[in-house]
């Protein structure tokens, strides 16, 4: 593609020094056929050679006839200096145009190698990725595995030191309830002794107040009558 870029690029080089050279030639022999159709140089050489000078008129304006157009057959075949610029500015176009396919296809390559990569990196990472998630895997289930045997294992373990712990606690409560009961039935017995002698205590004092009673009763009548014969005797006396 560089080698076709640079081939455009001579042939535009050449054919714009082509048509400098075509231009000064032209331009040359235009003033050439300007200073030959306005000097009559010519026409005296002739004269001075025996020439006539109608006919060496005649003769100067078909030679000066026949250079123009010769000049105009010339300058036909080559081509204007603007249409030179229309072709270099259209071979820059197409250059340019020819460079920015070769880019677009570079940087469609590019990218096409550039997915390429991508995808098979994606597909290494992918595959590394699924190697490295069943690799996990596999570590979990066997520390899950490991994990469920521990936890076996110290659920028996825990399983006996429960069934230890509830028959010692077991035997030591059958122990306590029986120390209990036998405290329970001491105190109960204790407190039906203390219930009787309190009971008999309680019948004693009632027997005692009840003579005490009596007592003050007898007391009381006998200073009654006393008192009423005392006042009974003063009423006699004072009557």
């Amino acid at each position: 593609m560089s080698v076709v870029l640079r081939r455009f690029v001579q042939i535009g080089t050449i054919n714009s020094r082509f048509q400098v050279k075509s231009s000064l030639l032209i331009s040359n022999r235009c003033g050439y056929e300007y200073d030959f159709g306005r000097n009559f140089s010519q026409v005296r050489r002739l004269e001075a050679q025996g020439v006539p000078s109608k006919q060496a008129e005649a003769i100067t304006s078909a030679i000066t006839e026949v250079l123009n157009d010769s000049l105009e057959s010339v300058a036909d075949s080559f081509v204007s200096k603007t249409d030179m610029q229309k072709t270099v500015m259209l071979q820059e176009a197409h250059l340019s145009k020819l460079n920015l396919k070769y880019k677009v296809r570079s940087l469609d390559g590019l990218n096409t190698t550039v997915s390429r990569r991508t995808r098979q990196d994606n597909r290494k990472h992918d595959r590394t990725a699924d190697q490295g998630l069943e690799h996990h895997f596999s570590s979990l289930q066997r520390e899950t595995e490991k994990l469920r045997t521990d936890i076996d294992k110290m659920r028996s373990e825990l399983r006996y030191e429960i069934d230890k712990v509830t028959a010692g606690q077991r035997l030591d409560l059958n122990l306590e309830r029986g120390r209990i009961r036998d405290e329970l039935a001491n105190q109960n017995a204790e407190t039906t002794n203390l219930t009787n002698k309190l009971d008999r205590e309680i019948h004693g004092l009632r027997a005692q107040v009840e003579a005490a009673k009596y007592d003050v009763i007898k007391y009381c009548i006998g200073t009654l009558i006393s008192i009423s014969a005392v006042g009974l005797a003063v009423i006699r006396i004072l009557m």
